[in-house]
């Protein structure tokens, strides 16, 4: 529904349930009034919970992070060192 439409139709409803003195037949123009100003007044409330994931982010504790890894630690030294190792060429 959105903000702007959530806002004008609780402004309609104000108008409609407060400010409107005339009668029509067949309708309660106080109640429609109510009406309108109640279905605003949700659509308001789903918008603004809504609000972080039409931007992307979610709801209920989603977030976008941004994770940064540092370079591996180098490898543990064993305290052995290899020198040369032994490859077995074959006999001569």
């Amino acid at each position: 529904m959105g903000i702007p439409v959530s806002i004008l139709l609780i402004a309609l409803g104000a108008i409609l349930a407060f400010a409107v003195t005339g009668n029509a037949s067949g309708i309660d123009i106080h109640t429609v009034g109510w009406i309108l100003m109640a279905a605003g007044l949700v659509g308001l409330v789903l918008s603004m919970i809504m609000w972080d994931s039409w931007a992307g982010g979610g709801y209920f504790g989603r977030r976008r992070r941004t994770v940064a890894y540092d370079a591996p630690p180098p490898a543990a030294r064993t305290g052995r060192r290899v020198v040369r190792e032994d490859v077995d060429e074959g006999p001569y």
